[in-house]
Formats: C-alpha cells, sequence, structure tokens
C-alpha cells in the first residue's frame, strides 16, 4: 500500500514570499522548516507560515500536484490559498495548538 501525501504552501506574510512543498509527513516537514532545518529557501526567506494544504492519496498525485502549482503564477497561488484560507492564519497555530492536530 502507498503512503499518501501533501502538497503545502508557506510564506513569510501576507501575500509575501511562498514556498510550495510536497511530503508525506505534513507535521513532521511543516516542524522541520519553522525551525530552520528544512529547505535553504525557506530558512533563508523565513518563509515559516503554514498557509495552505492539500491531502492525496498516494506521493506520486501530490508530487505531481506540487510540480503543477510551483509553475502558476503568484496570483494563482494568491488564489488557491485564499480561497480556503483568506486570512493567510498560520494553519500550524490552528491545527497543531499542543496535543490537538487535526490536519
Amino acid at each position: 500500500m502507498e503512503k499518501g501525501g501533501w502538497v503545502y504552501l508557506m510564506a513569510n506574510r501576507y501575500r509575501g514570499g511562498m514556498y510550495v512543498g510536497v511530503t508525506a509527513d505534513l507535521i513532521a516537514r511543516v516542524h522541520q522548516h519553522r525551525s530552520g532545518k528544512g529547505s535553504d529557501h525557506v530558512a533563508q526567506t523565513g518563509t515559516t507560515l503554514l498557509v495552505y494544504a492539500e491531502s492525496h492519496e498516494d506521493i506520486e498525485a501530490a508530487i505531481a500536484r506540487e510540480k503543477l502549482v510551483k509553475k502558476w503564477r503568484r496570483e494563482w497561488k494568491f488564489a488557491l490559498i485564499e480561497a480556503e484560507n483568506p486570512e493567510w492564519n498560520d494553519l500550524w497555530e490552528v491545527w497543531f495548538d499542543g496535543d490537538n492536530a487535526r490536519p
């Protein structure tokens, strides 16, 4: 059985710098980014806010979606985020408050 995957977007502020990523373990990966151990780009630009995440049943579908979203114009990425998270809230703070992980 294949493991599922996540496509996620990190930002440094409202409509600011963004990072598009893919992972099989969203909690671990976002924690890496937030602690400066994720990607060099995220560490250098301070894109530590989880502003969007979408689940996929298999990792191959998630990888294909991530590649597609990375090619999008900034405005399209903004629209994707704002359809689910219009205030650009940090979903890490919303979903992972203490022991209540909810993605």
